[in-house]
């Protein structure tokens, strides 16, 4: 019964590649060349294991150490700016339009109304 099942299951793989690969165009030698020539041109191919990785193509626009600055600066002013992994991921300041000593009023008021228990040390 194994036996069957093993040829079953082998027999449907290759009926399974054999449905993929009729899917594919067949390219001719002359195109798989023509292929191969363009990746060499653009940088695409490794020619053996000291230039891997391949280098990234470079953006045709670089930035300038201005734009790059002006980046920067942007970030930290948002504080999107990652100092260590305890801060990570970096958070927005939240920004509010009350004072230290509204804060500390509400803070007093919901204490003393019962809401909240305090905690002894």
């Amino acid at each position: 019964m194994k036996t069957l099942a093993s040829t079953l299951m082998i027999s449907l793989a290759a009926l399974a590649g054999a449905a993929q690969a009729a899917d594919e165009p067949v390219k001719t030698r002359a195109q798989v060349v023509a292929e191969l020539q363009a990746a060499q041109a653009q940088g695409l191919v490794s020619q053996g294991e000291l230039d891997y990785p391949l280098a990234q193509a470079t953006d045709s626009n670089p930035k300038s150490r201005a734009d790059v600055q002006a980046e920067l600066a942007a970030a930290r002013s948002a504080n999107l700016i990652s100092t260590g992994e305890l801060d990570y991921p970096p958070v927005a300041a939240a920004e509010s339009d009350k004072s230290r000593a509204q804060v500390q009023a509400e803070l007093f008021d919901y204490v003393s109304s019962g809401q909240v228990h305090q905690i002894e040390a």
